[in-house]
């Protein structure tokens, strides 16, 4: 399945709710989708966290412990907000030792061999920044084959492969280690890679759009999805946001402050 078909359902189905402030529409729409595509519940729209909120405020029937446990191994990539899920989950008769447990179990399916690797892969990434140029420009020659070498054996290293929190301690940022890979003299080739992930649902529109833009930023040149809204030329912009599965403008930023209101993204209530 294309994805990107997907990450454009889940921004209609926002904005309905969001914009049009019809969330009972929206709760049966977001059904019908999650029955057809497994959720993302991707960092900007956590749109399975929505509907699942959504469905419980208006009585709808969102699949009870299966869907919360779904929900639960989507947010254990980002620490410890899952705990924020404790009260909604005791709600529906889920104790806090059972969502540890859960928690537990989907550290013990990430790829060892993966979380090793990309935990190195940070470290190396950052080391001789932003002074020693050729070790920078080495590095990432290494993390570049690194990332061709795991695409060929396994797929796109997402968080539900390796996780946010590698050894040590170490935190995986792929949004900074994908944008350092436009230094490489294999871009070209990885990129084309990298968009075939979006399209699989591996990779964030999110994260191929901020490697693009950084890019773009770098040839000086006009950007093309400007997540951090730098070019005034929104038709364009919106159009190339829209062929990856991004939000526009105007919806990116009525999430985003939306967000800054609660402060609490993962919180039920």
């Amino acid at each position: 399945m294309n994805y990107i078909t997907y990450y454009n359902k889940v921004n209609e189905i926002d904005s309905i709710y969001r914009m049009a402030d019809k969330p009972e529409k929206a709760i049966k729409k977001f059904k019908k989708l999650f029955q057809k595509y497994e959720p993302k519940n991707q960092e900007l729209t956590e749109e399975y966290k929505i509907y699942i909120k959504l469905a419980d405020q208006y009585h709808k029937n969102f699949g009870g412990k299966k869907s919360l446990f779904k929900l639960i191994t989507l947010i254990a990539p980002y620490g410890n907000e899952y705990k924020k899920l404790y009260p909604f989950c005791k709600k529906y008769g889920i104790d806090s030792l059972e969502v540890d447990q859960k928690v537990a179990d989907w550290k013990k399916n990430l790829n060892k061999r993966l979380v090793d690797s990309f935990s190195i892969a940070m470290i190396r990434d950052q080391k001789g920044r932003p002074e020693n140029i050729s070790l920078i420009y080495k590095n990432i020659e290494k993390n570049v084959d690194l990332f061709l070498w795991t695409f060929e054996h396994y797929g796109f290293p997402d968080g539900q492969k390796i996780g946010r929190l590698g050894n040590d301690d170490v935190f995986i940022a792929m949004p900074t280690l994908l944008s350092h890979m436009i230094g490489s003299k294999k871009y070209p080739e990885f990129r084309k890679k990298l968009f075939e992930y979006v399209k699989s649902g591996h990779c964030s529109p999110q994260e191929y759009a901020l490697m693009s833009d950084t890019y773009d930023y770098y040839r000086n040149t006009a950007v093309r999805y400007s997540l951090r809204n730098t070019d005034k030329d929104s038709v364009r912009i919106n159009r190339n946001r829209k062929s990856i599965g991004l939000p526009s403008i105007k919806h990116s930023s009525k999430i985003r402050k939306d967000k800054m209101k609660k402060n609490d993204s993962y919180s039920f209530y």
